[in-house]
């Protein structure tokens, strides 16, 4: 057994996995409890009545081509949140262990943790740097009830991107002691490519993919864990059976169509012109104090007056994300890149 295996709770070490109803769907199905017929509006392929693969293997394989690793290296999910959550539950121990986060970043981390029963540790982003990440804080705070490191890269909500080589460097310290789990979701808006290739080098290091940001399958709720495989097979035992719907699995397979791939790629060309047009706009209005750098789809802006200008762009029909509680004490709101059309809609309203 690898420390990567021997790291998890002990209970998940030997928990047998769920032994769900064979798959071999060319045969007749009378062994599943299921339904024969359709609904007579289902228009998937697969037909909803009946249950989708229990893990479905050959989009494990897609999603592993299309991500460049070996499919034993890739667990499918629903969304990076299930694999947040399946990573929280297999290596803490309720009242005993601990994750580490650097705040202000995504807030799923905590929560998967509290709902387990486990501490919270912090060592929070330099906002006198640029929200850059104090490797040496992470490093003094990573104590030995510590079994899971977040980092958010590019991170949300403040879009900037962690150093790699620095994350490299920690994920070798922390070997036999705790994982380095590296959330990608923006990474495909970024000036620099995935940590994909360093995986192999470093075992300890955990990716967090999806589909929602980039391929535009956000409702569709996909995602991927990227690791060893001795963390994927342990991971795989965890994960409920049928977590991926039909419809989803055919929504990634269409997804990852040629076609709809070369649109993707021009979307995320049109969201990172719009990216630099509005951040260049939003300087320019004197309720604006700051625009960070990002190279996510998103802007962290801090405001005069946040919630005046939440209530502005309200007024014109726009959503926009306020995060004054989570920055205090800075008057800062997240505006996600929309198309052309709506960013102008949002300047109008602060004009």
């Amino acid at each position: 057994m690898s420390w990567l295996t021997e790291l998890a709770r002990p209970e998940i070490q030997t928990l047998k996995a769920y032994e769900h109803a064979v798959w071999e769907p060319g045969l007749v199905r009378l062994h599943a409890n299921e339904l024969p017929w359709r609904q007579s509006n289902d228009r998937s392929q697969a037909g909803l009545n009946r249950y989708p693969e229990p893990h479905p293997h050959e989009l494990t394989a897609a999603l592993a081509r299309f991500y460049g690793v070996p499919p034993e290296w890739l667990l499918a999910s629903r969304g990076s949140d299930e694999a947040i959550d399946l990573l929280v539950r297999s290596y803490c121990r309720a009242g005993e262990d601990a994750i580490l986060i650097s705040p202000p970043t995504f807030g799923m981390y905590g929560v998967a943790a509290r709902v387990q029963g486990a501490e919270v540790l912090t060592a929070p982003l330099q906002r006198e740097s640029g929200y850059d990440c104090d490797f040496a804080a992470l490093r003094a705070q990573c104590t030995d009830q510590v079994k899971l490191v977040f980092l958010c890269s590019p991170n949300n909500p403040t879009g900037n991107r962690f150093d790699a080589q620095a994350i490299a460097d920690l994920a070798r310290e922390l070997e036999g002691r705790a994982l380095l789990v590296i959330d990608e979701a923006y990474v495909e808006f970024a000036e620099a490519p995935s940590l994909v290739s360093r995986l192999e080098s470093l075992p300890g290091l955990v990716l967090l993919r999806t589909l929602s940001k980039a391929y535009a399958l956000a409702g569709a709720r996909c995602g991927a864990l990227i690791a060893h495989p001795d963390i994927v097979a342990l991971l795989r035992k965890v994960i409920q059976p049928y977590a991926l719907t039909q419809l989803t699995i055919e929504a990634v397979f269409a997804a990852l169509e040629p076609q709809a791939i070369a649109d993707a790629h021009a979307h995320r060309a049109t969201i990172k012109t719009e990216r630099a047009r509005m951040a260049d706009a939003l300087k320019s209005h004197k309720c604006v104090r700051r625009v960070w750098p990002s190279e996510a789809n998103f802007l962290l802006v801090d405001f005069d007056d946040a919630g005046a200008a939440l209530q502005r762009a309200h007024g014109v029909g726009v959503l926009v994300r306020d995060l004054r509680a989570a920055l205090k004490p800075a008057q800062a709101l997240r505006i996600s890149i929309g198309s052309p059309e709506q960013n102008q809609q949002l300047l109008a309203s602060l004009a």
